[in-house]
């Protein structure tokens, strides 16, 4: 890019369309050292990639927020242990002048595995272990997995959503489908699963 050439962007002007969040985890997605350039289509890949953590982090909350079990069966814990592998996988990408392409690797990693190995049946120290990992793990690079809610907000939506849950068992679902509604006006989507109801800010 140059700006002789007219195709020269600002930071200021990227930001009217994208969010600051989904720039700078683009930036991390590079070295340092390299060039960057600008384009709307890799900025769509760096969105769905942020997705990708922040969706993995929300299944973390809502598991273990739903389920039981203060120890880790055998097998989690033999999991768990594997699971650190990540974060040295981060620390030597980090340590290897400050590879923060190598390190988002290492967190996209950590996700697949809690995606394949953290559901409705694992306990919740384990759910815990694997959240608490991603968490730091983010922590270092910058990245903000689970969005930050008022209090008062999120207490009117678990509200909503309990009236809505009450609804459906008394078969009034005009009500429950009214309740959703006001939900998505409030920018709240919700998910019906097994577990309960799972909600998450909408994009």
């Amino acid at each position: 890019m140059s700006k002789s050439k007219g195709n020269f962007f600002t930071l200021r002007e990227i930001a009217a369309e994208v969010p600051y969040d989904v720039i700078r985890f683009f930036i991390l997605s590079a070295h340092y050292r390299s060039p960057i350039n600008f384009s709307r289509e890799l900025m769509a890949a760096a969105g769905n990639g942020l997705d990708r953590i922040k969706n993995c982090a929300r299944s973390l909350v809502f598991i273990t927020e739903n389920v039981d079990g203060d120890e880790m069966t055998a097998d989690e814990k033999e999991l768990s242990a594997q699971a650190d592998n990540f974060r040295i996988q981060l620390e030597k990408a980090m340590d290897d002048d400050f590879n923060t392409a190598d390190a988002v690797t290492a967190v996209f990693d950590l996700v697949s595995f809690a995606n394949r190995n953290v559901g409705e049946n694992s306990t919740k120290a384990f759910a815990s272990d694997i959240l608490d990992r991603l968490l730091k793990l983010c922590d270092i690079l910058g990245i903000v997995p689970i969005e930050n809610t008022q209090k008062g907000d999120t207490a009117k939506i678990e509200e909503l959503i309990a009236k809505r849950t009450a609804a459906k068992k008394a078969k009034d679902f005009a009500s429950a489908d009214a309740i959703r509604s006001e939900l998505l006006e409030m920018g709240v989507v919700i998910e019906d699963t097994r577990a309960g109801v799972r909600w998450s800010y909408a994009k």
